[in-house]
């Protein structure tokens, strides 16, 4: 039997304090039951942030973020600490603390099989061992997913902390 190997990309990044302009769902535990509740377009208005430190993400959110009677996912994008500017209709800003993000980036992937390209990142990451490096998952940040584009591979971070 010929088993396929795939080579996902790590790396630890350090996230600044800052912040998130936000649309919450009511019980959404992913993406699609997030579109099925906020509707599909939230991205769109994400996008037009201009003031964003980079691209839309889904985030799943830790419990200290979670407000009562929201869901864990949500959608946003991340803007500098001093952020004035304006918050879209049904949105809103949350802070987020600075922390420690591993990152992890699948092998580029056809369109048509994003969700086998997720799959594939999800059983890697449910395997890695972050104390190997020095490090420990961590609950005080968001884990994050950014859109799976095929020509990059799929892209999802966990925060760590390091081991004292």
């Amino acid at each position: 039997m010929e088993k396929k190997t795939s080579v996902i990309f790590t790396q630890v990044i350090e996230r600044p304090k800052r912040k998130a302009i936000i649309k919450r769902g009511v019980k959404a535990g992913d993406y699609y039951e997030f579109c099925q509740e906020a509707g599909c377009d939230v991205w769109g208005v994400l996008q037009s942030v201009k003031e964003a430190l980079y691209e839309p993400a889904g985030f799943w959110l830790p419990d200290k973020l979670i407000t009562p009677g929201t869901s864990r996912y949500v959608q946003g994008v991340e803007v500098p600490e001093g952020y004035g500017g304006k918050i879209p209709e049904g949105f809103e800003l949350i802070t987020l603390e600075a922390c420690s993000m591993l990152v992890f980036q699948g092998e580029p992937f056809e369109d048509k099989d994003f969700e086998a390209a997720i799959g594939a990142v999800w059983e890697s990451i449910d395997k890695y061992r972050p104390e190997t490096y020095g490090y420990k998952w961590s609950k005080d940040a968001p884990r994050f997913q950014l859109s799976p584009e095929g020509y990059r591979g799929y892209i999802e971070a966990r925060p760590v902390e390091k081991i004292k």
